[in-house]
């Protein structure tokens, strides 16, 4: 920049004439006014009022390392200098993008060894359908287009995104989903399950797929795609009977399994991707989020070998963005993600401070508000409730959420609610000490929501 505004009312203003922010009421912000984030540190944040702020969603699920790793701004100098930018068109290549496609092959699960490089989650999710739908057709089954996700599920905000997700309130503003997405019921054993149990309910869950397959008929189904944990449906956590059985059930079919690592890939569920955690083998992993640890913008497909092979066979693949394998992404990626390994911080998440998350918001379950505790790893959501004991929601879904999250806010917590789910997704390399002191503030902003409607 080169001008300084004097304060945060005048910086509040120009955001207010110029700037339109993602899923935002317009109005609504405008007429609040924008918090201005200065700068950060680790796994906190400072505004220009100069508040420090604890930051419990790791930016959006990304920010894996922490804030202020000058390692990663000085790869990123160091590139820009020597090549700030080439495509990968043309029968060309970098140095940095090839190199970090060769790092992830050796991070990701046996057999992924390919992967086509775009610039965000969303991207990732809409290369991964014409991946697909090329694959189908260079086996000659080209009639098999249709994908099925779950209901409440985010793969994007892109139109191939958007309706690939299950997100209602999105598909409202526009004809949405397009023909050919179809959609199951999530894994949420806390409200769907009733009197079954959870392995139980995980297997009643995952054979929605076969008979929504079964209706549309196996040779019309080209893939099945989710979030090994739902992130910004709620953090559903699904029972272990889930996943081996949505395996199961692809291969019966003859459908390719589409794991959606955005938010659970490198390292958040202590594993390296969340398919690990449940024991599952896709055909394709999406990612992007920690890959960069939010540094910079990148993403990518992983998919694996047996899929590879057909795909040699289809000619010209026409499909492709200005910066697929952005050399300066690149780098910082691969410096990230060698960090995540030579540091040790996805084994610390499994084996140190992953449990002890899990362990101290196991305190919350005597709270009179919080009906359930889900979570792996440093991923984690408190069920905010009206009736504990029945598992009933508050009567306006979303409103008591939407008070707690206000004052996470007013506390200096960052906190995301969906629906009534309080979510939490710290930095990995968050300390004992710096999750004491976030969870001393949930339980502060809990307390306050109870207060609020008139339950302590």
């Amino acid at each position: 920049m080169n001008r300084t505004l004097n304060s945060t009312s005048q910086w509040q203003q120009e955001d207010r004439e110029h700037h339109l922010h993602p899923f935002s009421d317009i109005a609504q912000l405008s007429e609040k006014g924008v918090r201005v984030i200065t700068k950060a540190q680790g796994v906190y944040l400072w505004d220009s009022e100069g508040e420090k702020i604890i930051d419990g969603m790791a930016g959006l699920w990304c920010v894996n390392l922490c804030y202020g790793r000058k390692d990663l701004a000085e790869v990123a100098a160091k590139q820009m200098r020597e090549l700030a930018y080439y495509n990968t068109f043309f029968q060309t290549t970098t140095m940095p993008a090839t190199a970090l496609a060769t790092l992830l092959s050796q991070v990701t699960p046996d057999g992924m060894n390919n992967v086509f490089f775009g610039n965000s989650g969303s991207e990732s999710n809409d290369t991964a359908v014409r991946l697909v739908w090329r694959y189908w057709q260079t086996k000659g089954q080209p009639k098999k287009t249709v994908f099925i996700s779950r209901e409440n599920a985010y793969h994007g905000s892109t139109l191939a995104g958007a309706s690939l997700g299950g997100m209602s309130y999105m598909h409202e503003q526009g004809p949405l989903p397009f023909a050919g997405f179809e959609h199951i019921e999530q894994p949420h054993w806390y409200f769907n399950a009733g009197d079954l149990s959870p392995d139980e309910y995980g297997l009643l869950a995952a054979r929605k797929l076969e008979d929504k397959i079964l209706k549309l008929g196996a040779d019309s189904v080209a893939a099945f795609i989710a979030e090994p944990i739902q992130g910004a449906g709620g953090v559903i956590v699904p029972p272990d009977s889930y996943w081996p059985e949505i395996q199961r059930i692809c291969r019966q079919y003859d459908i390719l399994l589409v794991s959606d690592e955005v938010i659970c890939g490198f390292g958040r569920t202590g594993e390296w991707f969340g398919c690990q955690s449940f024991g599952f083998e896709p055909d394709l992993m999406t990612m992007a989020k920690g890959m960069s640890s939010g540094y910079i913008p990148i993403s990518g497909v992983m998919v694996h070998d047996r899929v590879v092979e057909v795909l040699k066979g289809s000619g010209d693949f026409n499909h492709g963005y200005t910066y697929s394998g952005h050399p300066v992404s690149a780098a910082v990626a691969h410096a990230n993600i060698a960090a995540l390994r030579d540091e040790g911080i996805v084994e610390r998440v499994k084996n140190d401070i992953g449990p002890y998350l899990q362990k101290r918001l196991q305190e919350f379950a005597d709270h009179p508000l919080v009906g359930q505790i889900r979570g792996r790893g440093l991923i984690a959501a408190l069920e905010l409730v009206k009736d504990k004991k029945n598992h009933q929601r508050f009567d306006k879904v979303g409103e008591v959420g939407a008070m707690c999250r206000n004052h996470c806010f007013e506390n200096n917590i960052i906190m995301r609610a969906t629906g009534d789910a309080m979510l939490l997704s710290p930095p990995l390399v968050i300390t004992v000490e710096e999750v004491d002191a976030l969870l001393t503030k949930v339980r502060t902003c809990l307390d306050l929501t109870a207060k609020d409607i008139g339950v302590m």
